[in-house]
C-alpha cells in the first residue's frame, strides 16, 4: 500500500457518508521509519508525521524541514514533555494532570493536545475514563491547554466492523466534550486495520503507518 492509496481509501469513506476529504487529516506514523523515508514523503508534497518517542522525535526533527508538522502520537513521560513540547504541532495523549502541568511549561502558548480516552477500558492502556473525560477536558483547558478534541486507541478486534460501537462512543464523547470545550472538536482515531471505518464514524485525524510505509513496519 501507498499514501496515494491510502487518501484513496480515506476519500471513498468519505463520499460513503457524505463527508468532505479535506475535513480528515492522514498524519503518517513515521516511528521507526528512516529520515529517508520520510523525506520521501515529504517531496511528494505530505506534512503531517506521528512519533510516539521523544528522543527519536528530536533527532529527526533536526535533520528534516521545519515545516513539518509533528503530531506526537504515544504516551509522553511528563520528565519528557520539555523535548516534545518546541518541536510537537500537537500532542494527541494528554492523559493526566502531571502531564498536563509539564506541557505548559516552556515560553509562549502550548500547542494544543487531544484528550486520550481509554475507551475499552483496558488497564494496559493509557487515557482517562469515558465517564471522566468531560470532566478532565474541561479542567486542562482551564489551565490554558487549548483542547484540540478527543483521542483514543482502541482494543485489537478481527474485524473492523467489531470497532465501530467504539467509534460511535468516541464520537459521542467528543460531541459531550465540545459542548463544554468548543475547540474540542477534533476526534483523533483509526489506524492501518480500521481507519475507513473511523472516517465512516467522524474521525478528523487518522493515524495510519504500515499502510503508508511499508507491510513490515511496525507503526499505526
Amino acid at each position: 500500500m501507498s499514501l496515494a492509496s491510502v487518501l484513496d481509501r480515506v476519500a471513498a469513506a468519505c463520499r460513503r457518508v457524505g463527508r468532505d476529504p479535506a475535513e480528515v487529516t492522514v498524519v503518517a506514523v513515521s516511528k521507526g521509519q528512516t529520515k529517508e523515508a520520510i523525506a520521501a514523503l515529504y517531496e511528494a508534497g505530505h506534512r503531517d508525521f506521528g512519533e510516539n518517542r521523544a528522543d527519536e522525535l528530536q533527532a529527526k526533527a533536526a535533520e528534516l524541514p521545519d515545516d513539518i508538522r509533528w503530531h506526537f502520537v504515544g504516551h509522553l513521560q511528563s520528565n519528557k514533555a520539555r523535548i516534545v513540547r518546541p518541536i510537537a504541532s500537537v500532542l494527541h495523549s494528554l492523559d493526566r494532570e502531571s502531564l498536563a502541568y509539564a506541557w505548559l511549561k516552556g515560553a509562549g502558548a502550548p500547542p494544543p493536545a487531544y484528550l486520550q480516552v481509554n475507551i475499552g477500558r483496558e488497564p494496559q492502556k493509557h487515557g482517562v475514563d469515558p465517564d471522566d473525560a468531560v470532566d478532565a477536558a474541561v479542567a486542562f483547558s482551564g489551565l490554558g491547554i487549548p483542547i484540540a478534541g478527543v483521542m483514543a486507541i482502541l482494543p485489537i478486534v478481527e474485524d473492523p466492523e467489531d470497532a465501530r460501537p467504539y467509534f460511535r462512543r468516541m464520537a459521542d464523547i467528543r460531541d459531550r466534550v465540545a459542548e463544554k470545550v468548543p475547540t474540542a472538536v477534533g476526534l483523533s482515531m483509526g489506524m492501518t486495520d480500521d481507519f475507513e471505518v473511523a472516517v465512516e464514524e467522524g474521525a478528523t485525524v487518522i493515524r495510519v503507518g504500515r499502510a503508508i510505509f511499508d507491510v513490515h513496519s511496525t507503526a499505526g
